[in-house]
């Protein structure tokens, strides 16, 4: 596999080009570092792959660089570059997440359409579905996202069927639904219960911390991921999750349980773009992509600890 990767040194893009790397693939992967959280933690997610071989890097965004050049030698696309954040989305912010999310995803469309690849594989979420209505969600599910972030994902989900229908591109989707592990982004839930659990300090969690999510350990994204490349349908949407679903209340007890100590907790007010809970129905990825989630809730998170330090999180 010739394999381009887009957010190569985010937290799944990095453990995606270890796992083709491993396998004998070459890897090309493109990021810009922006200032989303601290370049110095992305750039620490590319230390152990700048000297494997098959491994060559490209720093800059998408919207700049000649797109034709990284486009034109490769059998499989990994779009995962983009902004992240439901709850940074609102207001002036959400032109970030226009050019991001929407405008990079449509110039890097245009450029394989002028190519040939094997797929197109574009990294959604499951903020699409906003407050679904059934549990678990298949992708039938009308998606109604209730967060300007989840608007652009299902937005460049809509780009690329667009591009497979009348382009022939073969895009696949797949909506992730909570992904968390080592390297995890530090504005996400894990590593900031970790990094304040272990200062001691109260966790701050938004609302009344019943909300419920399907987590989903770092390294089943990466398998669904990989054979989303091989065996998915192109024109085809796919959810990601582990199946471990908890509220957050039930997380900050099994990480105090992890830890052997008190988890002290903070509420602060919900925050709108918040979906309250979040389940998947898998069927189909296990259907057509083989897909068996292998890590559970307490392993993984388990896994996530050991991999951290108290000054460092995963």
């Amino acid at each position: 596999m010739r394999a381009l990767i887009t957010g190569v040194a985010g937290f799944i893009g990095s453990h995606l080009a270890e796992r083709l790397l491993s396998s004998g693939a070459t890897v090309l992967g493109v990021d810009s570092f922006t200032d989303y959280y601290a370049p110095e933690r992305k750039r620490a997610n590319l230390n152990g792959l700048a000297s494997t071989e098959g491994f060559r890097f490209v720093e800059g965004n998408l919207r700049e660089l000649e797109l034709s050049s990284l486009t034109e030698d490769v059998d499989i696309v990994f779009h995962l570059a983009g902004q992240p954040g439901v709850r940074r989305s609102w207001g002036r912010q959400f032109e970030v997440y226009l050019n991001e999310n929407l405008l990079t995803t449509q110039l890097l469309l245009e450029a394989v359409k002028e190519v040939e690849v094997n797929r197109f594989v574009y990294a959604s979420s499951s903020s699409i579905y906003g407050d679904a209505e059934r549990f678990p969600t298949p992708e039938s599910e009308p998606p109604r996202p209730v967060s300007p972030y989840g608007v652009t994902k299902l937005a460049g989900e809509h780009l690329c069927h667009l591009y497979f229908s009348r382009f022939g591109v073969p895009t696949v989707a797949l909506r992730y639904f909570t992904v968390f592990g080592p390297r995890q982004r530090p504005d996400m839930a894990f590593t900031r219960f970790i990094e304040a659990a272990r200062q001691g300090s109260e966790v701050e969690i938004f609302g009344d911390g019943l909300q419920s999510r399907d987590f989903t350990f770092v390294e089943d994204a990466v398998s669904a991921t990989v054979a989303a490349a091989e065996k998915g349908r192109p024109g085809e949407a796919y959810n990601v999750a582990g199946g471990a679903q908890a509220t957050v209340l039930e997380v900050l007890d099994l990480l105090g349980e992890l830890l052997r100590s008190e988890v002290a907790v903070r509420h602060l007010p919900a925050v709108p773009g918040d979906a309250r809970h979040t389940g998947a129905d898998t069927a189909k990825a296990r259907r057509d992509l083989g897909y068996a989630p292998q890590t559970g809730l307490e392993a993984g998170l388990y896994k996530q600890l050991a991999a951290s330090s108290p000054s460092q999180s995963a």
